[in-house]
């Protein structure tokens, strides 16, 4: 079986459709998905849809790329977090390529979540793009390792991967991986071990070839799970099997949930 470590069913282009998103999903052997939140303001979304649906999980977390909001404090975080279906903090981190001056902000939020996270002790999901030196320097200071979690749609160099791991984070590759002109992203995909890899779709975003360009789905995370077994010479059985063990390991609460203890 494979499970999209991250997605937004709530987004419009899903939550429309989500009886055939969930259909999709079960003729593709996707057994399980992770509801990512990307604000609190739509959180209720995301939480309704995994109390919902019993395959389905949900992160409670604002995004780096929403700005002039109310900051997410800790405390509030680690409270909404106690929900049974909540199994994650996140998605956060840090982003310096859309917006661009004075972002300690980002950096006072991220510090938030992964306080939060620790609070409650639950796992992290970190978005970052054009920032990898602060996030992983924030990630020391802050604790985040004693959490981990997972670099989520994984752009970054081998080297990053390796400090991020070393930092009890997981590696997630995306859609992105099946991209022609990711050369380099697909030699990280070769050495990732497969004890520390997730895969994801963070639909309705980056669909993989052969569908790139549509509106992506939790049931287009096997072919991300094809590409990374055709890069690394094994049957997409092998990373099925590792990918699943790994979420369930990482995200304990989705493991009591799901009865895979």
């Amino acid at each position: 079986m494979l499970i999209d470590s991250h997605c937004h069913l709530d987004f419009p282009d899903l939550a429309n459709n989500i009886d055939k998103i969930l259909q999709n999903m079960e003729e593709n052997n996707v057994t399980h998905a992770l509801c990512v939140s990307v604000n609190l303001e739509d959180f209720p979304k995301v939480l309704m849809l995994a109390e919902k649906h019993l395959n389905l999980f949900a992160s409670v977390g604002v995004h780096p790329d929403y700005e002039n909001i109310a900051e997410p404090q800790t405390e509030k975080l680690a409270i909404l977090a106690q929900h049974p279906k909540i199994i994650a903090i996140g998605e956060t981190g840090l982003d310096y390529s859309r917006l661009k001056g004075n972002l300690e902000w980002q950096r006072d939020r991220f510090r938030n979540h992964i306080r939060a996270a620790r609070q409650c002790n639950k796992p992290l999901i970190i978005h970052t793009r054009e920032a990898s030196a602060d996030t992983l320097k924030i990630m020391e200071e802050e604790g985040a390792n004693q959490v981990g979690g997972v670099m989520h749609c994984f752009t970054e160099s081998w080297e990053i991967a390796q400090k991020a791991m070393k930092m009890n984070f997981y590696i997630s590759f995306s859609g992105i991986v099946t991209f022609k002109n990711a050369g380099e992203l697909k030699e990280t995909a070769k050495k990732v071990p497969l004890e520390r890899m997730l895969i994801e779709t963070d639909s309705p975003y980056l669909a993989p070839v052969p569908y790139r360009g549509k509106t992506n789905q939790p049931a287009f995370v096997r072919h991300v799970a094809k590409e990374i077994a055709t890069l690394r010479g094994v049957d997409i059985d092998k990373i099925a099997e590792s990918t699943t063990y790994n979420f369930f390991n990482l995200f304990k609460d989705a493991k009591k949930i799901s009865g895979q203890l």
